[in-house]
């Protein structure tokens, strides 16, 4: 009994060696990795602030008809690119022609219209002269008129005068009275003449006066009539080259809702083009982490589509005016006294490259990872 207790005892020290050694070998590893943690945290990781709670977006460009008409032709179909510019549909075009002939006509109208008033001015201002002569006609003939008048009152009155000492002849007397009544009529006819000669000339002055009101300040192409007609052709034209739908953006084509045959209103939606070189990440960072982001800074973001083999290149472009439930449909109400602090998330808008966007192109919603190097400031 004895000796097997001896025997036992050395290979429970050589056991309590080992366990002791490893014990040590753990804690050195626990050790080292515990600062090689700190180190990496300290020189490297420190510098940058990650989320995957981040999706791509994009500004859709909603394409709508500005006229009414039927569908002729329809060029596209969904998930089709298209370049700025290019034409999508096309609507019927019979009536805007007819009202671009109308409008041409109308124009034509009133320029004809316009100068006529012109044309007009030089023959009222023509009639305004030949007026003044006449009233000037009518003043000579009142004054001569009433000259004779005058003559022959004085040639009645003196042969009147005579009559009684019989130097005048009855008969010579009565010529003497019937010259001064005709005297008297002829400077009445003249009266009435300068009357009407005065009111002849006020008349063609007013008419005057009322053609020019019509072309005071303007010439031809800058009076109103022509303006407003030039400006309803220039409206028909803009209606009528709207029967060609064409792509504000380049982009793909999504969400087609026309075909041909159909009856389209102004306003109404017809497709969506979705402008993928033109695509951008909203990432939801904690509020614990907006402190250390500024815009500007440099971001490198990683999809679940192409892995991390494929990494894009971008900026901090801006951040959201509120965090995502402050516009909730039904907000948190946090005034009440029932409620639990919930870490809230502002979206930042990450703006990607064009360029490695057309070598590996992304869709709208794809989720995104995104690493901000907080302290690469160069905007």
């Amino acid at each position: 009994m004895t000796s097997s207790t001896t025997e036992m005892g050395p290979q429970a020290e050589n056991n309590r060696a080992k366990r002791k050694v490893w014990f040590l070998r753990l804690a050195a590893a626990v050790l080292i990795a515990g600062v090689s943690w700190l180190v990496y945290w300290l020189f490297y990781s420190s510098q940058f602030v990650v989320t995957d709670n981040a999706y791509t977006a994009v500004e859709l460009s909603q394409v709508t008809t500005a006229v009414e008409g039927t569908i002729k032709e329809v060029r596209v179909h969904d998930t089709q690119r298209v370049k700025a510019g290019d034409i999508l549909a096309l609507i019927d075009d019979a009536d805007t022609s007819l009202a671009v002939k109308q409008a041409q006509s109308d124009l034509e109208l009133a320029l004809r219209r316009v100068e006529g008033y012109f044309v007009r001015d030089e023959l009222l201002a023509a009639k305004v002269l030949a007026r003044e002569a006449e009233m000037r006609g009518a003043k000579a003939q009142v004054d001569s008129a009433s000259t004779a008048k005058l003559r022959t009152a004085v040639d009645f009155a003196r042969r009147k005068a005579l009559e009684k000492t019989g130097s005048v002849s009855g008969e010579e007397l009565t010529r003497a009275e019937s010259a001064a009544i005709a005297a008297q009529a002829e400077l009445a006819l003249a009266q009435a003449n300068l009357t009407l000669s005065e009111a002849n000339l006020a008349s063609a002055k007013a008419e005057r006066n009322m053609n020019i009101t019509l072309i005071a300040g303007t010439t031809v192409s800058t009076h109103p009539e022509v303006m407003l007609a030039r400006a309803k052709l220039e409206q028909t034209q803009i209606n009528h080259r709207r029967t060609e739908i064409r792509a504000s953006v380049t982009g793909v084509v999504s969400k087609l809702q026309i075909q041909v045959g159909q009856r389209v209103h102004s306003g109404q939606s017809m497709l969506v083009i979705v402008p993928v070189d033109d695509m951008h990440v909203n990432a939801n960072f904690k509020e614990v982490q907006l402190s250390k982001i500024q815009v500007g800074q440099a971001v490198e973001v990683t999809s679940d589509l192409y892995g991390s083999r494929v990494v894009f290149k971008g900026r901090v472009e801006g951040f959201a005016a509120g965090t995502g439930s402050a516009f909730a449909i039904i907000p948190a109400q946090n005034a009440t006294g029932n409620w639990i602090k919930v870490v809230q998330r502002v979206p930042v808008r990450i703006k990607l490259d064009s360029t490695e966007l057309k070598a590996h192109p992304l869709t709208v919603g794809l989720s995104m990872t995104v690493r901000i190097n907080i302290d690469a400031n160069d905007k």
